[in-house]
């Protein structure tokens, strides 16, 4: 017996003698259970939910399908970003910037205006790197020219097809284009399985992510040449255009912390969570040792805070440091204070007992700054 999920009837406003079904059907009932609770757990994880019960961002219909970062949000939105700029050093980028408007002039040159001009409405940073490549006449011993651009981009998404952070019209890409010739190619990119990105040491499947693109002749866009002259002078005199490199590993900022909220649940990792540390003093005579703690760890760019509420007990104040996702909980009182400790436990629970606090302070910046997913140190 089929087992059918509730039935919805829609009718269009406007429209007359047209009415949407849209329905679900199981082979039985356990199937349907299983469907069901498959469902409840993707609504626990959509990153809308989380992103207002963290307060990581939220959206107005001022701006709509552009995102405003709380203080939060913004702390991971920049984590990620400083993760990349971090990469770029180490692989021989330098980083540009470039403007958010331009001249209808620019696509004119390239040839979008006469077939897209309809559809231009985001930020053309392949063309600002073309712009950029051309100022000067290029030698092949420049080669590989390799420039990041974290400029914002717009695009004028139906009203229909916003989702959250997963497409918005205001978004942020880690953009990155190198020119390089036809030799350097197989140097400038390794990727093991285009199907999928591993990070943080989840997969990801959802929506695109990552992007690398190989342009051999004038770069190409939508089946366009564009119209730059982007020569380099190599050793046998005559002019040759480079391949461009388009990549981008995190794809939209955006939306990499959709996938990233809904595949952690909320439960952020230390080095990319903007709860890391809660103190709770216990007595009168902890509160100004708990301040001094989380000085110190503040100092140390952590993400602290100290729950200094009198009329809550331990226990709920514990409790309230969980459902806030906060890493560590550091339980403070006359013991600690005198022996210079906290006691440890983390947001599930587990108890790490107490420790010197310069210890726990090196061991939390060890797995931070290493970008480890493990909670036990």
């Amino acid at each position: 017996m089929l087992q059918v999920s509730p039935v919805t009837l829609t009718n269009p406003v406007g429209t007359s003698g047209v009415i949407r079904v849209m329905g679900v059907a199981f082979p039985g009932e356990r199937e349907r259970e299983e469907w069901e609770r498959e469902q409840e757990e993707t609504r626990k994880r959509d990153h809308r939910r989380i992103g207002k019960d963290q307060e990581l961002f939220f959206f107005n219909d001022v701006s709509p399908g552009s995102c405003f970062f709380l203080p939060k949000g913004a702390h991971i939105y920049n984590t990620l970003t400083d993760f990349i700029k971090t990469e770029y050093r180490r692989r021989g980028f330098n980083e540009v910037v470039t403007p958010t408007l331009y001249s209808t002039a620019l696509w004119e040159r390239s040839g979008h205006w006469e077939h897209y001009s309809e559809n231009i409405t985001h930020t053309p940073i392949f063309l600002c790197s073309s712009l950029m490549f051309e100022q000067r006449v290029r030698s092949w011993r420049e080669l590989p020219l390799r420039w990041a651009d974290f400029g914002a981009l717009h695009r004028n998404e139906l009203s229909g097809a916003l989702g959250g952070l997963t497409r918005v019209r205001r978004f942020c890409q880690d953009d990155a284009h190198i020119f390089c010739t036809p030799e350097q190619v197989h140097t400038q990119t390794h990727t093991h399985d285009s199907s999928h990105l591993n990070l943080f040491g989840y997969f990801w499947w959802p929506h695109q992510i990552l992007t690398v693109t190989f342009d051999f002749d004038p770069p190409f866009v939508q089946g366009h040449i564009i119209q730059f002259l982007l020569v380099t002078c190599l050793g046998d005199g005559e002019t040759h255009r480079p391949v461009m490199v388009h990549r981008a590993v995190l794809g939209s900022l955006e939306r990499m912390i959709a996938i990233l909220a809904e595949n952690f649940g909320g439960k952020w990792p230390l080095w990319l969570s903007p709860a890391q540390v809660m103190i709770i003093p216990v007595g009168g005579g902890s509160e100004s040792y708990a301040q001094q703690v989380v000085r110190q760890f503040r100092e140390a760019g952590f993400m602290a805070d100290v729950d200094d509420d009198q009329g809550a007990t331990l226990n709920k104040k514990i409790r309230s440091a969980q459902l806030a996702q906060y890493n560590y909980i550091f339980v403070v009182g006359e013991k600690e204070c005198v022996s210079g400790t906290v006691s440890v436990r983390t947001r599930g629970g587990k108890q790490l007992g107490r420790r010197p606090t310069e210890e726990v302070l090196a061991s939390l910046t060890h797995l931070r700054d290493t970008r480890s997913n493990q909670d036990d140190f």
